[in-house]
């Protein structure tokens, strides 16, 4: 088939680079020009386990390219995946500005197409998104929906660190759709993806993105109280969720604890959920703490190491980890940008390392020193983990003070060790 991609970042590119390797002809589209020349120079923008690799291998076989013109991938596609970025507002509502756009511009460009387009929303969106676009293609390009073009939603549930294994053997494939063409082409287009078929309304569909993520999320911060429990009566919470993790009704993922969640989907997502819910006459207490107990978690960072140097002022405090997760360079409310805040407003030199975040975080915070390597971070007076690369599980802790935010064992031999919450 042939498909566009309407938004060339971490969702959009990982979706078209892994439909071209399954045989599908794939234009990116993208405003960003420096985005477009960097994909097809075969660079991403962004890092993720395998991208280049598999970026490479298509732009080889010719079976992706990238273009900032929405009329040529409009003209040339069957199916139009918007993947666009949905930011939060203050409130924590979500921000439709791109989607409300990009469906502009796809409706000006379907004025003068032959043939029906199936158009799906990727992004995460509030529910009822999916008819305020269906509206916008339809005023905008005076074409019918279900007879000139379809409109669909399918929700991506993909990890950062793991997308593209995850595009190919997920656990679901979620198909919201208005009628039987659109379900039908979208069925072929998923036919060699594993995962089990959702086939819902779109509605449902738009739903169950927000009610997966926030599940997960609500486990971390189930399994942060917990832990900060466990840290005021001297348990470790690793045993305690080795052993809930056994029950199968519980299941053991996502039952880590330590400096809170970050990223570009749990947070934003538990808080666009508890505003829709809101705005329908619902206050959802638990999603509320949820984000709250969240919120407050890495500043327990600061706290633990007060309990060994009271004065953080002119000491030299490494941190190693700045993306939210390993595998990543995403830092979006990664612990992170917290954590180091208040270094610094506390007076304390800031040294940091991590593997492939540095340069995001450096247009953050350019003031403080960015190491060559995590054994130079080491040199510092104390140093606090907040990312569980691999690489920091091989070090030689002894003799250091470490503030660990995310059960690194190796860890446990410093001199001085606290784990934030064991």
């Amino acid at each position: 088939m042939k498909i566009g991609i309407v938004g060339s970042g971490y969702v959009g590119l990982v979706t078209g680079c892994c439909l071209a390797e399954l045989g599908h002809k794939i234009s990116c589209m993208d405003v960003n020009k420096k985005t477009v020349e960097m994909i097809n120079n075969g660079k991403p923008p962004i890092f993720e386990n395998g991208l280049e690799q598999l970026l490479a291998k298509v732009l080889t076989d010719k079976r992706l390219k990238a273009t900032d013109s929405n009329k040529e991938v409009v003209e040339n596609s069957d199916i139009i995946f918007l993947c666009v970025g949905t930011p939060a507002r203050e409130d924590g509502s979500t921000d439709l500005t791109y989607v409300k756009k990009a469906a502009e511009e796809v409706a000006h460009s379907l004025k003068g197409k032959n043939g029906y387009l199936l158009i799906c929303i990727k992004s995460t969106v509030p529910v009822g998104t999916n008819d305020l676009v269906l509206k916008i293609i339809e005023d905008v390009s005076g074409k019918k929906a279900g007879k000139d073009f379809g409109i669909a939603s399918t929700p991506e549930f993909l990890r950062e660190g793991k997308a593209i294994e995850d595009f190919y053997n997920g656990d679901k494939i979620v198909i919201g759709f208005k009628n039987e063409k659109d379900k039908v082409l979208l069925e072929e287009l998923f036919k060699d993806i594993k995962g089990k078929r959702v086939l819902t309304d779109p509605k449902t569909a738009e739903l169950i993105k927000y009610a997966n993520n926030s599940f997960l999320a609500t486990k971390i911060s189930f399994s942060n109280e917990i832990g900060n429990v466990c840290k005021k009566l001297g348990v470790d919470v690793y045993e305690v969720m080795d052993a809930i993790g056994t029950d199968k009704r519980i299941g053991r993922e996502f039952l880590n604890a330590g400096a809170g969640f970050g990223g570009s989907c749990f947070p934003k997502d538990v808080k666009s959920l508890v505003a829709s819910a809101k705005k329908a006459g619902y206050k959802p207490k638990l999603l509320e703490n949820v984000i709250v107990l969240n919120e407050s978690q890495p500043f327990k960072m600061i706290e633990l190491l007060k309990n060994h140097l009271p004065k953080l002022s002119g000491k030299r405090i490494g941190v190693l980890g700045l993306a939210f997760k390993p595998d990543t360079d995403d830092i979006r409310e990664a612990p992170s940008l917290k954590v180091v805040k208040m270094l610094i407003e506390e007076g304390a030199t800031v040294e940091v390392y991590d593997p492939k975040a540095m340069n995001r975080f450096q247009e953050h915070y350019s003031q403080i020193k960015y190491c060559k390597n995590a054994k130079e971070v080491l040199e510092a007076d104390a140093v606090l983990i907040l990312t569980e690369w691999e690489e920091f599980k091989h070090l030689n802790y002894k003799n250091k003070t470490v503030i660990d935010g995310r059960n690194i064992k190796k860890a446990r031999e410093a001199k001085i060790y606290e784990g934030i919450c064991w």
